[in-house]
């Protein structure tokens, strides 16, 4: 499409699932309508900059398109804020949701399947489907990036990186939700770690003192909004 013209009329009559009448167009750009009939007339060759500008937003393409034929005549870079998420069409898979006390054996002798605390599904896929699991949220420690019945997928097959937010195992049976920090090695070349709360008013936990299993890191995080 070389001309304005038929660059404004595939943009008016072809990309949207209704056709955009001059007229509507003419009122989104704050011109006459005859102004409209000589851009797909061909009559006027050229829109200036604020005609240009307003009518490629109202159009839903590119600007830089729509003057020059350069490029897409929609892109990432000018989709508008009205269509900034995309359709996420991955199949779902079902996951155990485990209590605290469940997930803190998950890595000493594995979940069996039995009497989980419920189920869950996830577009997220793991390596290692049978190690993946879900947990509630409980307390504080972590507030307020995340707060009481929010829910979380954790994959006992990763490792921790710097910054990971982790399931861990601190001696007892029961797991505990934090954030991984590393602070140094050990004679070994073995990662020397804490386990951050984000709520300061909870202790860390140091690898230096306390004897720490690591199940299993959060890759997802949900929460209901109330409206």
């Amino acid at each position: 499409m070389k001309t304005l013209a038929e660059r404004l009329k595939y943009a008016m009559e072809v990309l949207p699932p209704k056709k955009i009448k001059g007229v509507d167009l003419a009122r989104a750009v704050g011109v006459k309508p005859p102004s409209v009939s000589d851009w797909l007339s061909g009559k006027s060759k050229n829109m200036d900059g604020p005609n240009l500008i307003r009518a490629a937003q109202y159009l839903k393409v590119n600007s830089k398109w729509l003057a020059t034929g350069l490029g897409k005549p929609t892109d990432e870079e000018t989709k508008s804020d009205f269509n900034n998420v995309t359709f996420n069409d991955s199949p779902f898979i079902k996951i155990p949701v485990l209590d605290f006390v469940q997930a803190g054996i998950f890595s000493s002798v594995g979940y069996d399947g039995i009497n989980p605390k419920g189920e869950t599904y996830t577009t997220y896929r793991g390596a290692k489907p049978s190690e993946v699991f879900s947990l509630t949220i409980e307390g504080m420690s972590m507030a307020p990036d995340f707060l009481p019945g929010d829910s979380i997928v954790v994959d006992a097959s990763l490792s921790p990186q710097p910054g990971s937010y982790v399931i861990a195992q601190n001696g007892s049976y029961e797991a505990t939700f934090k954030k991984y920090r590393v602070i140094g090695y050990d004679e070994y070349g073995r990662e020397e770690f804490e386990l951050v709360p984000l709520n300061p008013d909870y202790p860390t936990l140091s690898s230096k003192e306390h004897k720490i299993t690591i199940i299993g890191v959060m890759v997802r995080h949900m929460r209901d909004y109330k409206y």
